[in-house]
C-alpha cells in the first residue's frame, strides 16, 4: 500500500517455491481487534460468487481446504456483514453453527484430532459492505459503476468467510458470475470466460499460498490492453476514456520491473495486472499480481509513478514474502518506499542516497514518538513506518556495501519466496551476509523511538 499520509481509506509460477516453513503462524494476531483461534490452517480456498451491480447483491459458496492445528471439536471462520445459509464439514452438517459479531462458530459433529484434513463449506449471500475498523472502511467497496476490493489488512471477510491472517496464506479458485458489459479482473491467470443465460462467468485459478488480505476481484466497465517489454505479461484493465494517460504514465512499468528484477531477483508471480477505476481513489493498493490505483493516480504527466513503483515492489516484499504478523509490516512497506527510491535514481531523477537524506531531514522535524519495529495496530500505516523502515533498509545498504546489500535482497527473496518472515530473520540473514553483528543497527531504526543518525556515503547509492 502506498501512502502520502497517516490516514488509509477506502498461475503457476516458473520455479519452484522456496517458501519460509521455520516458524509457525500465530492463531491470532495482536493487530487485528476481536480475534479468536479458529484452529484451522487453510491450504486452499475455492470461491465460487455470482454479483448483481444493480443492487450490489453478492451470493457465494466457499469450500475451504483446511487441517485442524489441535484437536478441535469446533472451528470458526471470519465473515462479516454477510448472511450464512449452510454450512457443511466434510459434505455433512455440523451439530451446530452460529453467525454473530463477524464469526462463524461451527461445533463439530464428531471431534478430529489435530492434523487432520477437512473441508469446510459455507454458503452465503447480501449486500457486502467494507469492514469498519481501526483503519477505516476496508475489503468490498462499491464504485459508481462497478466494485472495487481492497483488503488491507482485514477486509477479506467482507466477501468470503477465512482465517483472516497474514501468515496463514493459501491457494485460490476464484469464480465471479456478472453482468454482461463488465470487465473482471482477479488473482492469479483466467482460466475460462463463459457466458450462461446472458450472465458472464470468469474463473481464475492461482496455486502460489496468498494471504487471505492479498485476494480481489474488481468489477468494472474496462477494456484490457498488454505494456510491452518486461519479463513477464504485464496487463492493464481500465476506462477506455483514460486510455491515454493511462498508457503515458504506465509506459515506463516494464523497465521498471527489469530494474526490480535486477535489484530484488525474479519477478515472483506469472503476470502483473494493473487495474485503473474511474472513481477517485485515496490511496493505490496491492493485491496478489495485482495493483489498483484510481484515476486521479494518473494524470498524464506521470505526476504518480513513484506509486506505480512502490506497488510494483509490493510484488516481492509483502506479496510472495509476506510478514507472519502485522506488528513487522515495516518489512513490506520500507521495502516498497525503498524501491520508489531505487526507480527515482534509475530513472534520472535524485539518487536513492539523496532520497534517503531528504526523508532522515523530514522525520528529524517530526515527533520521535513510534517504534517501526512495533507501531501498533492504529499506527501501523503511518507513514513514518514506511520511510524509517526505508532509512532501515539505507542504513543498512551503507553499512554492508551494494554488493552484499543486493545480493541480500535476492537472497531475501528466494529464501522466503511464497512465505512469510518476521524482523528476526531479516536480521540473522543479514549478520550472516555481512559477516558481523548488526543488532545495535536494527535496534537504533527499529525498536528506538529517536531518529539515528544517517552513516555517511560510503558506497555507491
Amino acid at each position: 500500500m502506498s501512502t502520502g499520509s497517516t490516514v488509509r481509506t477506502a498461475s503457476t509460477a516458473s520455479t519452484a517455491s522456496t517458501a519460509s516453513t521455520s516458524s509457525t503462524v500465530s492463531a491470532v494476531d495482536p493487530y487485528l481487534p476481536g480475534r479468536v483461534d479458529g484452529g484451522l490452517d487453510v491450504a486452499r480456498y475455492e470461491l465460487e460468487l455470482d454479483y448483481r451491480v444493480a443492487g450490489n447483491r453478492l451470493s457465494g459458496r466457499a469450500r475451504v481446504h483446511a487441517r485442524a492445528t489441535h484437536a478441535l471439536d469446533r472451528l470458526s471462520l471470519d465473515l462479516v456483514r454477510l448472511r450464512v445459509g449452510e454450512v457443511l464439514v466434510d459434505g455433512r452438517r455440523p451439530a451446530r453453527w452460529t453467525h454473530r459479531d463477524g464469526r462463524l462458530d461451527v461445533r463439530l459433529a464428531r471431534p478430529v484430532a489435530a492434523g487432520a484434513t477437512l473441508v469446510v463449506d459455507v454458503a452465503y449471500a447480501g449486500h457486502p459492505q467494507p469492514r469498519r475498523g481501526p483503519w477505516g472502511e476496508v475489503g468490498w467497496e462499491e464504485l459508481e459503476d462497478g466494485v472495487i476490493v481492497a483488503g488491507q489488512p482485514d477486509g477479506a471477510p467482507s466477501w468470503f468467510p477465512c482465517h483472516d491472517h497474514p501468515g496463514d496464506k493459501a491457494s485460490f479458485s476464484i469464480a465471479m458470475t456478472t453482468d454482461p458489459g463488465y470487465e473482471v479482473a482477479c488473482n492469479g491467470r483466467l482460466v475460462a470466460r463463459t457466458v450462461r443465460s446472458s450472465r458472464v462467468r470468469w474463473q481464475f485459478e492461482h496455486d502460489e499460498p496468498t494471504a487471505p488480505y492479498l485476494a480481489t476481484v474488481q468489477v468494472g466497465r474496462y477494456t484490457r490492453s498488454t505494456l510491452v517489454g518486461g519479463p513477464v505479461p504485464q496487463h492493464v484493465v481500465a476506462p477506455p476514456a483514460l486510455a491515454a494517460r493511462v498508457a503515458h504514465d504506465l509506459a515506463r512499468q516494464p523497465q521498471m520491473m527489469d530494474l526490480f528484477v535486477e535489484c530484488f531477483g525474479p519477478y515472483p508471480f506469472d503476470e502483473y495486472t494493473v487495474v485503473v477505476t474511474a472513481d477517485v481513489l485515496e490511496i493505490p493498493l496491492e493485491a496478489h499480481g495485482m495493483s489498483v490505483f484510481g484515476s486521479n493516480h494518473v494524470d498524464g504527466r506521470r505526476g504518480a509513478e513513484r506509486l506505480v513503483a512502490h506497488e510494483l515492489a509490493h510484488q516481492w516484499f509483502g506479496n510472495s514474502v509476506t510478514v507472519r504478523r502485522w506488528q513487522d509490516i515495516w518489512l513490506h512497506e520500507g521495502f516498497a518506499c525503498y524501491a520508489e527510491w531505487l526507480w527515482s535514481q534509475a530513472s534520472g531523477g535524485p539518487t536513492a542516497d539523496e532520497r534517503a537524506r531528504a526523508a532522515h531531514a523530514r522525520l528529524a522535524a517530526a515527533p520521535q514518538d513510534l517504534l517501526v519495529g512495533d507501531p501498533g495496530r492504529e499506527r501501523m500505516f503511518d507513514d513514518r513506518v514506511y520511510k524509517r523502515g526505508a532509512l532501515t533498509l539505507h542504513a543498512l545498504r551503507l553499512a554492508a556495501g551494494d554488493a552484499t546489500f543486493f545480493g541480500l535482497l535476492r537472497a531475501w527473496s528466494a529464501r522466503h519466496r511464497f512465505g512469510t518472515v518476521v524482523t528476526a530473520d531479516l536480521v540473522a540473514e543479514a549478520e550472516a551476509a555481512v559477516g558481523r553483528p548488526l543488532g545495535d543497527l536494527f535496534d537504533a531504526w527499529l525498536h528506538t523511538a529517536a531518529l539515528p543518525a544517517l552513516g555517511d556515503r560510503a558506497h555507491s547509492a
